[in-house]
């Protein structure tokens, strides 16, 4: 049975952009590999269409994660000493919004691998399902692992929030 793309990027595309950008942190470049990603897919005909994708995107990811590593080095090599004058954001609130995202953001990537994929898949619309054939874990242990994560994520959180205090303390 063919796969309905359409229907499938329709249902998928706002979950996958969000899934990639909690990955690579860039909302433009999060929109160009889910585009990547369903053009990858077209040429296949998956049981589970939806998981197939975020399969594609999950590795599209990684890639873009070992390239940017490998440009940052290189960039190391090349910078100049000159430090980049940053413009303050408008307003406090604004301020404290990209401070909360950064700790999140530095929560996520102290957890296991296991448990930042899982909490990102779920958080994409993924199904206990669709996560279990992703993540490789027995459908009926996603449950058991997201609730952990959540609180490992929280922990991690809480952690960096409360060494934030204490340095301002």
């Amino acid at each position: 049975m063919a796969v309905d793309w359409e229907a499938v990027y329709r249902e998928a595309w706002s979950d996958l952009v969000g899934y990639l950008y909690h990955k690579v942190w860039d909302e433009e470049r999060a929109r160009d590999l889910a585009q990547e990603a369903f053009v990858r897919a077209l040429d296949a005909e998956p049981d589970q269409p939806r998981s197939w994708l975020f399969t594609i995107a999950a590795n599209l990811a990684r890639d873009e994660a070992r390239g940017a590593a490998r440009r940052r080095r290189h960039l190391v090599l090349l910078r100049t000493e000159t430090p980049v004058a940053l413009e303050p954001p408008d307003v406090v609130d604004d301020i404290d919004r990209r401070q909360r995202a950064e700790r999140v953001r530095r929560a996520l990537d102290l957890l296991a691998d296991r448990d930042r994929e899982v909490l990102l898949l779920h958080q994409a619309g993924l199904d206990y399902t669709e996560i279990a054939a992703r993540s490789g874990l027995a459908r009926g242990s996603v449950g058991t692992t997201l609730s952990r994560a959540r609180r490992r994520l929280l922990d991690a959180y809480r952690e960096l929030e409360e060494g934030r205090d204490a340095a301002r303390g």
